[in-house]
């Protein structure tokens, strides 16, 4: 093992020490540090991590931003102890963040989902997807944060959950409305009957007792919503569309309702479990009709512009 593995290793426990999980960084540096033996040299230099940076050279400038920006951090905390060390420079790479424009799932099709989701053939896999996917489109948690939860993480009394795996390792609580708590009362009644010794302290189980994963979920997802229609070479509904869709309706209903957003956006922000409310208010452009809504709007206050 050359000086510089143990450098990265080092610099990896370092960080996650301090909060951070560094996923991309612990699965690129291994290689960079290779990429730099292979080249013959000791130290880290701009030039051979702005090369590095730019493997596989057919993919775009994003991709290649996104790899300097890890070398970027080590080089930084390598530069403490091995002052040689180049720092490569930040914008080396032209880089833009794209969000695509979600697919949003409407009342009606939702519905459909839960019906679909109960008519799988296995009884406890049914129950599971069902109550699964009416929490994520009703709550707006993330598919990991829904999936991690454990049994004593919520709280019927209450109606409360508490995420202890959220993004960034920000546990919070998220209350749910009373019919949420019903149905999840009734989901894990049903559970308890049909698993009564499952191998995983998971609130949501699979059909063998065991804590749901993603991929599992994505496929169940995908299978069913190409039955549904909804499925096709260009729209791919996803579970995490189902967050994005409660966010929209949320800030429609607030729109409809003549409710100040601005005012209100750092409560949704908070339940959405988002760092800072800008990344809530992406959420304004993400549906034309909150679009026409504040259009409206801006017409009955300031009058017609058209």
């Amino acid at each position: 093992m050359s000086a510089l593995s143990d450098h990265v290793e080092d610099y990896l426990r370092l960080r996650r020490a301090l909060g951070y999980k560094l996923e991309r960084a612990g699965h690129l540096l291994p290689k960079l540090v290779a990429y730099l033996d292979a080249a013959g040299s000791p130290r880290l230099t701009t030039e051979l991590a702005v090369s590095w940076a730019r493997l596989p050279a057919h993919t775009r400038p994003n991709h290649w931003a996104a790899r300097l920006a890890v070398a970027r951090g080590f080089a930084r905390y390598l530069r403490t102890i091995e002052p040689a060390t180049e720092v490569p420079p930040a914008g080396v790479f032209p880089s833009r963040r794209h969000r695509p424009a979600p697919y949003l799932w409407s009342p009606q099709d939702i519905c459909r989902l839960l019906d679909a989701a109960r008519a799988l053939p296995t009884p406890l896999r049914a129950a599971t997807y069902e109550s699964l996917f009416g929490l994520l489109a009703v709550s707006g948690m993330r598919l990991g944060e829904a999936t991690g939860l454990d049994r004593d993480d919520v709280d019927f009394e209450a109606g409360v959950i508490t995420i202890r795996q959220a993004k960034f390792d920000r546990a919070r609580l998220v209350p749910v409305h009373e019919t949420t708590t019903a149905a999840l009362r009734a989901y894990a009644a049903e559970r308890d009957l049909l698993c009564p010794a499952p191998s995983s302290a998971a609130f949501f189980v699979s059909g063998a007792g065991t804590r749901l994963n993603r991929s599992a979920v994505a496929k169940t997802l995908r299978q069913i919503t190409t039955a549904m229609g909804l499925r096709n070479a260009t729209v791919h509904p996803t579970a995490h569309q189902l967050r994005h869709s409660f966010a929209v309706r949320t800030l429609i209903g607030w729109q409809r309702s003549g409710t100040s957003i601005d005012e209100r956006i750092a409560e949704l922000s908070i339940y959405l479990g988002h760092v800072a409310p800008a990344d809530t208010y992406w959420y304004l452009s993400a549906a034309p009709e909150l679009m026409a809504l504040a259009a409206e709007r801006l017409d009955s206050r300031f009058g017609s512009t058209r």
